[in-house]
């Protein structure tokens, strides 16, 4: 388990492989995860691709996060379904088509993005809502 922000960051700097692979796999408290979000705001981005992070890091992600932040939340199937409806309204079309890549995004949120600006976009729901 990762015990202080201080050594996610090391973990997630690390150029050894285990270490570096446990900052993604391995798991820390929401006080841990807090403190490296207050703290290294950096880190941001890794905080959110890490596998374990639960839905209270993700909500506080979410609203302190920049675009690439926002990028990683709407691509991970633990991201709540009110957050990626959110996400589907995003301007960036990169995080609206994640979004619709996402396996875990409802025909709700699917729906918001059936018109999309983005033809990509658009085919990528279109399949989705046929299968």
């Amino acid at each position: 388990m990762i015990e202080s922000a201080k050594e996610f960051v090391t973990l997630r700097v690390s150029e050894n492989p285990l270490e570096y692979r446990r900052a993604a796999w391995e798991q820390a408290s929401e006080s841990t995860w807090q403190q490296v979000i207050a703290e290294y705001p950096e880190m941001m981005e890794w905080v959110a691709h890490n596998k374990t992070i639960g839905e209270a890091t993700i909500r506080l992600l979410f609203k302190v996060g920049c675009e690439k932040v926002k990028l990683v939340l709407a691509s991970k199937r633990s991201t709540p379904p009110d957050l990626l409806e959110e996400l589907a309204t995003n301007d960036n079309e990169s995080i609206r088509l994640t979004v619709a890549c996402n396996p875990k995004a409802s025909d709700a949120c699917l729906s918001l993005l059936k018109n999309d600006t983005w033809e990509e976009v658009r085919r990528v729901v279109s399949r989705r809502l046929v299968d």
